[in-house]
């Protein structure tokens, strides 16, 4: 059995974290679903602009595009919302035989928008509209803005991936914000039962930023205690209306930025059901060649619990620290979407 696929046996689904017209024409994708066990796909405007930017089977399509009356951000999702759309019916059969539990394929909503809730809530409905696929997941920043526009989005019945989730905080306001979505649609007599969410939560950029500011015996753990954390605390959440889904865990960003770390840490390290994990394809690569699965999100709640104690103990505040590392992020995505754009004009 595939290394990868065996984590599926384990109850985690593994998405890729890329998507491309490439690795949708050249069947690279098909192998990984058939292959490896991938269950999902997630995609961002860096991801995107990379694509566009490199990838051939783009650049006939963008010359054409040039000479038409669409605005740059039409023009992007003009080339990038047929891939999705193709991504979807790729992971269809997954879909539908998980009872709609796996094989989501995430589009993200502008990065311009992330302080307008109005703005993120009737553009997400848009998209949902436009991709018209049940499996697809539109994705929403983990802002004070995004969080309005994911209740209205899950009251509408649209799939949520939250994405720039980076501290507690952060993670505990994004499960209130869809709670408060799935009781405000359940009280409007609209079925709950299939409605889909995933909660990314942000890993190695944690580590990254953290590790020069910690003791030796501290680096590189303090992600892993987080995310161990989170899931102790995601299996104590209360039971939500009408048979509805708990949002699931996410854990994104999950390539190693350290070398002095092995390059498959935030994946074995970060196995547990009913969770998933969106990895980059040099880190698939690495853990088809050389990965161990094992159920490890739930071990060592004892050095979990030391972990965060350590950091603590230093000053360190994880909700301040995650504030930082989403502002970083959003700037981050809202380059690379600037950049993107600058592609199509």
């Amino acid at each position: 059995m595939s290394r990868i696929a065996a984590i599926s046996r384990l109850g985690q689904q593994v998405w890729l974290d890329n998507l491309s017209r490439q690795l949708l024409e050249s069947g690279e994708l098909s192998t990984w679903i058939a292959d490896d066990a991938v269950a999902g796909v997630t995609s961002n405007p860096a991801i995107f602009y990379n694509a566009i930017r490199t990838d051939p089977a783009y650049q006939q399509a963008v010359a054409q595009l040039k000479d038409s009356a669409l605005d740059a951000e039409q023009r992007f999702e003009n080339l990038a919302l047929p891939d999705v759309q193709k991504a979807c019916d790729l992971f269809a059969p997954l879909h539908e035989s998980s009872d709609g539990r796996a094989g989501f394929v995430s589009f993200e909503v502008s990065p311009s928008l992330a302080n307008d809730a109005a703005g993120t809530a009737a553009a997400a409905r848009r998209l949902w509209a436009e991709i018209a696929r049940p499996n697809a997941m539109i994705k929403i920043p983990a802002t004070p803005a995004g969080m309005i526009a994911i209740a209205d989005s899950i009251a509408a019945g649209i799939n949520v991936n939250v994405t720039l989730i980076f501290s507690p905080g952060q993670l505990a306001d994004v499960q209130a914000a869809y709670r408060t979505g799935i009781e405000r649609r359940f009280a409007a007599g609209q079925p709950v039962d299939r409605i889909a969410s995933v909660a990314s939560v942000f890993i190695s950029r944690l580590d990254s930023l953290l590790d020069p500011k910690l003791p030796a015996e501290l680096q590189g753990k303090t992600a892993i205690a987080m995310a161990r954390q989170a899931y102790a605390d995601w299996q104590a959440l209360p039971a939500l209306p009408g048979n509805a889904r708990q949002q699931m865990l996410l854990w994104a960003s999950t390539s190693t930025k350290n070398p002095a770390y092995r390059d498959v840490i935030y994946v074995e390290q970060l196995i547990g059901d009913g969770t998933v994990n969106t990895v980059p394809d040099a880190t698939l690569v690495a853990f088809r060649d050389h990965g161990e699965a094992a159920a490890t999100l739930a071990a060592d709640a004892a050095g979990t619990a030391a972990q965060l104690a350590g950091v603590a103990a230093l000053g360190i505040d994880l909700d301040t620290v995650g504030d930082e590392l989403q502002a970083a992020g959003l700037k981050q995505f809202d380059e690379a979407f600037g950049k993107l754009l600058d592609l199509v004009r």
